[in-house]
């Protein structure tokens, strides 16, 4: 059974793995450009990072709106260890996370193809499917508590 560590991530020794991970998902396989990618929101998020037997695989972005609204962003697996459930494992770990910080709402912008995803861990669509860098997307809203 390999080893899966998923935990907040240190920016500054950590960020280079992170857009790694990234650049080779949005970038290479998915073709999103670099400006749209790295937005310049990195800093003022909080990010998780997955390793697979010590080697970063998967990431995301949390990004607070304010004081009550979080959106999860830039979840992204390496290809080489997707299908063994480590997407939905950084989910579950951000969630966690987010609602320890009695954060209320959790909002995402889910790419067409992988709202399953999200629809499980008790996400709902919310609007019409629009174009994110090039790539179908809907929009997504969780309640975690009230007040």
């Amino acid at each position: 059974m390999s080893n899966l560590v998923i935990r907040l991530a240190e920016l500054s020794e950590e960020f280079p793995a992170i857009a790694a991970i990234r650049k080779s998902v949005f970038q290479e396989e998915q073709g999103v450009d670099p400006a749209l990618e790295f937005d310049g929101k990195d800093e003022i998020s909080n990010h998780l990072i997955a390793y697979l037997d010590d080697k970063a695989v998967g990431t995301t972005r949390i990004r607070y709106l304010d004081e009550r609204t979080v959106k999860i962003e830039r979840l992204a697996v390496l290809s080489t260890v997707r299908g063994q459930g480590i997407g939905k494992q950084i989910m579950e770990k951000a969630l966690l996370f987010i609602a320890s910080k009695n954060i209320i709402e959790v909002v995402i912008h889910s790419q067409e193809y992988i709202k399953v995803l999200y629809l499980k861990l008790g996400f709902i669509e919310e609007g019409e499917i629009f174009q994110e860098a090039g790539i179908s997307h809907v929009k997504m809203r969780k309640l975690l508590h009230s007040s």
